[in-house]
């Protein structure tokens, strides 16, 4: 019975706790920044970047300060300079676009538009239409803004159909032609690849190869994108890669990942990921693997913009 009245208690504690204002907070999981203090130095420049309101600093740290505003985007990730913000999955609550612009709104034109463009560019369309609802419903001028293409008309419905993420969007990349036009034949680059499959949805963690191993982790991308993939990067290293914006089953990469650092002595791993602020996941799921496998490996990152170069 003692039993019984302690346990119930502590329900009934956790249950007051829950509930604000006469409504119960519903949390689920979901992506969400996560600042590393040790990281953060404190300049705020991922305040600007953050329109919805998420951040502040307080006592010298970037912080979020309410779940309900953070989309989990990370639009506020390319600006810091000491890479403190990543973007990780947990209980949190859920986001509600209606809240956010009532809150953006109020700061002006400028905040709606940076808003709006950070929404459309990451191919939320359903939340970027909820926040052109919001407009129309108050009476509030939609401001000139890039919707990812798309255009900026309203149909009937209030709606704007639009819009894919910077890592999808469409460009054109110019490259300079040799004097001959010719390019030098494929046998003169040849390949460093030591081992088959690649793709982490399909290696067994057990494979042989990854003992004593210096591992690749790549982002899809990464290898179409840099030119001296094979020489530069993946010379002498066992390779991994992985679309962490595309592929499905994130929980499950982790398991594997921390498998093979469990399985083996992995003398280091080096991260290759595309500019684009969905590859900052490449990082999120090694350290996840890491900390899951509790062992400690060196870990180098090397980011590789749109045009093929190492930023």
């Amino acid at each position: 019975m003692n039993i019984f009245r302690v346990t119930r208690h502590e329900f009934l504690n956790d249950a007051i706790h829950l509930i604000t204002i006469g409504t119960v907070k519903k949390y689920m999981k979901r992506k969400i920044i996560n600042i590393d203090e040790d990281k953060c130095t404190g300049c705020g420049e991922c305040i600007p970047d953050c329109p919805e309101g998420a951040l502040q600093l307080i006592d010298g740290k970037a912080r979020l300060v309410s779940d309900l505003f953070c989309d989990g985007l990370g639009a506020c990730m390319g600006t810091c300079p000491e890479g403190a913000i990543t973007v990780i999955e947990r209980e949190a609550e859920p986001y509600n676009e209606k809240v956010v612009m009532a809150n953006i709104a109020r700061q002006g034109a400028g905040v709606i538009r940076a808003h709006l463009e950070h929404l459309a560019g990451h191919g939320e369309t359903e939340l970027y239409n909820q926040a052109i609802e919001y407009l129309l419903e108050n009476g509030l001028a939609i401001p000139d803004h890039n919707a990812g293409g798309c255009s900026q008309k309203p149909t009937k419905s209030g709606k704007i159909p639009c819009a894919t993420c910077p890592g999808t969007a469409a460009q054109t990349i110019v490259r300079d032609v040799h004097a001959s036009g010719e390019r030098a034949p494929s046998s003169d680059a040849p390949s460093e690849l030591r081992q088959w499959p690649v793709q982490l949805s399909l290696l067994n963690a057990s494979n042989p190869y990854f003992h004593n191993a210096d591992l690749l982790i790549a982002a899809d991308c990464v290898p179409f994108a840099y030119g001296g993939f094979h020489s530069d990067l993946l010379r002498g290293k066992i390779l991994v890669i992985f679309c962490p914006k595309l592929d499905a089953d994130i929980d499950g990469y982790v398991k594997k990942l921390a498998d093979i650092f469990s399985f083996h002595t992995i003398k280091s791993i080096t991260i290759a990921r595309m500019v684009v602020p969905c590859c900052g996941g490449v990082r999120y799921v090694v350290d996840r693997a890491l900390e899951m496998s509790g062992k400690t490996i060196p870990v180098t990152e090397i980011t590789i913009s749109l045009q093929g170069e190492v930023k």
